[in-house]
Order: structure tokens, then C-alpha cells, then sequence
């Protein structure tokens, strides 16, 4: 049995190792075994409990240099076949160069140092896109952060053609770096927070005279949608299911007290989702960007993970597609759900790098709807901290009733968390905390947005009743965690919309 390791720190490493370790293909009879390559301290004993055949190559840092040792290592050793890192950071920092240099560089997906720019430099991805033919915001403009009166004019501007602008920090920002102007009133709020946000990085990376490059975006209309695509070493690729992300720490749309987060939860497949949204994306994103990857020489395997925006036509058909960004790894948390709904994902995982994906395609479990809720750390603790993505109260214990997730088919992953061995307790490490998942099969002649709604309501009254408590240190009965309860809601809006009832007046 080929063994897969996923490299990283966050919820979607042990999850995907979960289901590579455990779904089983109906058309794929090969096993797999995965491996977790660092994790965090909870993962273990979470394995353990859960009985999960998931074993662990620790590293005695997060540090580029560590990752590669260990994992290097544990490839000579055979403890793993496959790599797939999950965290950007690893790829920018040189992971697979370091691979490349050692001779292992068949074994692991990623870009390399070169090729990361198309997550790292929002800029210069988009001239990649636009070299590539690939449709991108109908304007943008590159301005120096300090700059504000440029800044200024181009977001009045594209206000009054567009009806909105979208300021861009062009670097890794962890999905917080975008910041919406919906109207002239906003436009300096707006800037001085995210110039306040960043200066210290501007500061870092340029230092005070050099300019301070910012993306400026037209604001763009439509429905989005992010696909994951798995590319092979010649440029082969398969498009996996789709989720939808629900990006903003609360419901409705994003603004200074609304940031755009790493992730609050997702929903697979994307309620928008047809067969003819992914032959488009096939057609407009992925062959033409695979294509300006080999005339730049930087294809190799990996994933390919754009953000677009999609228009489309009464009939729910695609008329047009726009990428936003493009990321490089697989999204948190819409590749919980994506991967709950794959059955030969180890399958998908060994063909990239035998570059062989026109011989597997995705297995996908078409009749189910998988969801995710991540439970982030609320506000409150002693010193008055706001919360995910803010401030936040580390250390606190966590009480998990194993039992009823279980009976209720819920599956909890472990994210910032701790272990304590002196306390025997989990303990809360802040910001995202944990993730809940589950499916549902929807059964014929059941409506989607129905059973997506059932869904919903399962996991937050999992939530509402305690199942999962961070205790407060002010209140023993309390809970410091929190969800975004409309996770899934949109399968309803999505039937409202394309319902085809009669005329309203009548």
C-alpha cells in the first residue's frame, strides 16, 4: 500500500488523511495508507480516540528546514511514497526545492520558488492571466500603497464604472488581505485600515522609500466560485468538487466590521455547481493557464485552487467566468467537505505525480452534500479580547461529548488545539478551534436546499447544546466558541432563485 503524507498544522491535513486512509473506490481497488507530517499536539490522541489508521511524522519545528529533514528522511526510510503539504508558506519558503535538491522532487506536489509567485504576487499573476488569455476583473490598476491620492482616484473610478473597488494587499495575507469599497464614504476607512494593517509587512519587505505596491480591483458581479484542480507533471488535470466558502466572519457582506477571514465554513458542492460550469472552467481557466505554465517552464505537479467570479443565465447555465486569484494549495476549510465527497482521492494523489491523471478521474459521491463548521474562539476572556479573527483567548479547556457526534454522524477535526498531559484536557489554542463535518445522501425526489437545511440544523444544534464547549474562565456553563450558522443556507436561496414558479403577480 502506497503511503500519502500531508504536510501541515491545520484541520484539512488530518481530514484528508482520514479519507485517503479510509474511503473506499469503487473503481480503484488500491489501499492507502496516510501519514500526518507535523499536525498539531491534539492530533494524536484525537486519532486514538478515534480509531482512525493515521499515523504521524513529527518535526521539531514549523520551520522549512524541519519540514524537509523529516519528511526526506521518512521517504528513505519508506515510511512515505507521496507528499502533498498543505500550508502556502511551506511552497514559498522553498519546500520544493528543497526536494528537487535531494532528489525527491517526483514525490511531493507543489510549486517551487519560482513558480509560487502565482499566489504570492497577486500582480503578477494576474499579468500571467492576462499573458494566458485567461479573463480577470475587467480593470485593475498596481498603485503605491502611499500613494493615497492614486489610490483615491482609481477607487472613484472604478466606483463609478463598476459600482465598486476592491483593494488588494498583493502578498500572502492568509485570505484577510482583500477589502471591499462599495461606495465614496468608505473609501478612506477603508485605506487607512488596511495601510495600518500592513505597513509593518510594506515596512519589512520594501522599507520606507521603495514603493508599497497595492492591487486595485474592479469590483466584479456574479456568484463565487473556487475550483481545485489537480494538475500532473505534463499537464494532465482533473477538476475536484466544488464548495462553497463562506469567506466572511459573519452573515452578510464583508466591511470593517465584517472582515473577510481564513474561512468560517463550506458546503460541497457548490449550490451553483453544474456539469457545464465545470466543462467552462475546464476550458477558460484550466488549459489555458496549464499551457502558460509550460512556456514559463514551471509546470510540475500540483494544485491549482483559482477563486472566480461566474455569470450566469436564467437556466442556472454559465454565460462567463472571471478569476479572481489563484491559490496553490488546497483551500481551508472547502477541502474538508470536497474531500468527504471523493472516494479515490489517494488515487487522484498517486496519478498526479505518475502523471497519469487522464486515467483516474474523481469518484465522486454525487448523491451527497457534505458541510463544515468551523468553530472559532468568540469574544470575551481577560483582557476583553474580541475574538476570531481579532484578539483571542488562548488556554482554556475544552469539553467534547464524543459519544453524541458520533451518534449523530458528526465528525469533529481538531484545528488550534492543544493537549495537556499533566490536565489530561483539550485545550483551546485560539482563533479557529475546531471543524465539524457531516454528510447527508439526498434520496430521489428530495429537494437539495431541504436536505441542506437538515444538515444545517443538525450541526448547529450540536453546537447550541453544548456538544462542543470551550469553558470560559469567567463562566464554568458557558461556551467561548462560536459558529456562522447560514453555512448552507444558499442550497434554499439557489432553489428560490431558479424556482420556476409562476408570475408573482398573479
Amino acid at each position: 500500500m502506497k503511503k500519502i503524507a500531508f504536510a501541515g498544522t491545520d484541520g484539512r491535513t488530518l481530514l484528508c488523511a482520514q479519507v485517503v486512509s479510509t474511503a473506499t473506490s469503487e473503481t480503484y481497488k488500491e489501499g492507502f495508507e496516510a501519514v500526518v507530517v507535523r499536525g498539531t499536539p491534539a492530533m494524536p490522541l484525537f486519532v486514538q480516540i478515534m480509531n482512525w489508521p493515521v499515523r504521524f511524522v513529527p518535526t521539531k519545528s514549523n520551520s522549512i528546514h524541519d519540514y524537509s529533514k523529516a519528511i526526506i528522511q521518512a521517504l528513505k526510510e519508506g515510511r512515505i511514497d507521496y507528499v502533498l503539504p498543505m500550508p502556502e508558506a511551506l511552497l514559498f519558503e522553498g519546500l520544493i526545492d528543497a526536494f528537487d535538491a535531494a532528489g525527491f522532487g517526483d514525490r511531493i506536489i507543489g510549486l517551487d520558488q519560482q513558480g509560487a509567485f502565482i499566489e504570492r504576487d497577486k500582480i503578477k499573476c494576474k499579468m500571467l492571466c492576462e499573458e494566458a488569455g485567461i479573463p480577470v476583473a475587467p480593470s485593475w490598476e498596481e498603485v503605491d500603497t502611499k500613494n493615497y491620492k492614486d489610490v483615491l482616484r482609481t477607487s472613484l473610478a472604478f466606483i463609478d464604472q463598476f459600482g465598486g473597488a476592491v483593494l488588494k494587499f498583493p502578498y500572502s495575507a492568509g485570505g484577510k488581505g482583500a477589502r471591499i469599497i462599495l461606495n465614496s464614504w468608505e473609501i478612506r476607512e477603508v485605506y487607512d485600515t488596511l495601510f495600518k494593517d500592513y505597513k509593518p509587512v510594506y515596512r519589512q519587505m520594501f522599507g520606507k522609500k521603495a514603493k508599497w505596491p497595492l492591487l486595485i480591483e474592479s469590483l466584479m458581479s456574479g456568484v463565487e466560485i473556487s475550483f481545485t484542480i489537480l494538475v500532473d507533471r505534463v499537464g494532465n488535470f482533473q477538476i475536484l468538487p466544488t464548495a462553497m466558502d463562506y469567506p466572511e466572519r459573519f452573515e452578510g457582506p464583508a466591511s470593517k466590521s465584517n472582515p473577510i477571514t481564513g474561512g468560517i465554513g463550506a458546503i460541497s458542492p457548490h449550490p451553483m455547481e453544474t456539469p457545464d460550469l465545470i466543462e467552462m472552467a475546464g476550458e477558460v481557466i484550466a488549459k489555458p493557464l496549464i499551457k502558460e505554465m509550460k512556456r514559463r517552464g514551471i509546470l510540475r505537479p500540483c494544485v491549482l485552487y483559482p477563486g472566480c467570479f461566474v455569470s450566469l443565465d436564467e437556466t442556472k447555465r454559465p454565460k462567463s467566468i472571471r478569476i479572481c486569484e489563484i491559490n496553490i494549495r488546497p483551500g481551508e476549510p472547502e477541502s474538508q467537505p470536497m474531500a468527504r465527497r471523493l472516494r479515490n482521492f489517494g488515487a487522484l494523489i498517486k496519478a498526479t505525480l505518475e502523471g497519469k491523471l487522464y486515467e483516474v478521474e474523481p469518484e465522486v459521491r454525487s448523491d451527497q452534500l457534505s458541510i463544515c463548521f468551523a468553530l472559532v474562539t468568540g469574544p470575551g476572556g481577560p483582557d476583553g479580547q474580541k475574538g476570531y479573527p481579532w484578539s483571542c483567548t488562548k488556554g482554556e479547556p475544552l469539553e467534547i461529548d464524543f459519544n453524541y457526534l458520533k451518534r449523530k454522524g458528526i465528525q469533529i477535526i481538531p484545528s488550534a488545539m492543544t493537549y495537556s498531559a499533566s490536565e489530561n484536557r483539550f485545550k483551546s489554542d485560539g482563533t479557529r478551534v475546531a471543524y465539524l463535518n457531516a454528510n447527508v445522501t439526498v434520496r430521489k425526489n428530495e429537494a437539495r436546499g431541504e436536505v441542506a437545511e437538515r444538515l444545517r440544523k443538525k450541526l448547529i444544534t450540536a453546537f447550541t447544546s453544548g456538544k462542543v464547549r470551550v469553558i470560559p474562565r469567567e463562566n464554568s456553563e458557558g461556551n467561548r466558541l462560536d459558529i456562522r450558522q447560514d453555512i448552507g443556507l444558499h442550497y434554499l436561496k439557489a432553489a428560490e432563485i431558479f424556482s420556476p414558479g409562476g408570475d408573482a403577480g398573479n
